[in-house]
């Protein structure tokens, strides 16, 4: 497995600075502030980045347990919602996602949805994070 390499640059100090985060293959680079992260501020954060991650490397494994039980997903749609709490401090993340998996009951998707999130390599890395589920099975 390769190794993944993003970075930031910050100028200035806290309150007036600002910076960029670039992912390592420039599929994306942009600005972040302290407004950005703590309010309303244009740009982007790293949580916002971190639910990203999240949302992706889950939707990517559930699919992965789903196939393996026999059940290969149409779709798979998760958010990731970050919440920064006093500290600052992550707190809490909540993936939502809704999975279009035709020939599974909703009990056999629930659990395997709970297994991805245990399995799930950014899940995993987050385990200091309280993180929360909400998995719907859906039709197209």
């Amino acid at each position: 497995m390769p190794i993944r390499t993003s970075s930031a640059i910050w100028k200035g100090n806290l309150t007036e600075g600002n910076g960029t985060m670039r992912i390592g293959n420039g599929a994306y680079e942009g600005p972040f502030t302290r407004a950005s992260r703590f309010a309303d501020g244009p740009g982007t954060n790293p949580e916002e980045l971190l639910g990203a991650a999240h949302a992706g490397c889950y939707s990517m494994f559930l699919s992965a347990v789903l196939t393996k039980s026999g059940f290969p997903p149409s779709e798979i749609r998760t958010t990731a919602a970050v919440t920064i709490g006093d500290g600052p401090t992550i707190t809490t993340i909540e993936l939502t996602t809704e999975a279009v998996v035709p020939g599974v009951d909703e009990k056999t998707f629930l659990e395997q949805a709970e297994n991805a999130k245990k399995g799930c390599p950014v899940s995993k890395a987050l385990s200091a994070v309280e993180i929360k589920l909400d998995a719907k099975l859906v039709e197209k």
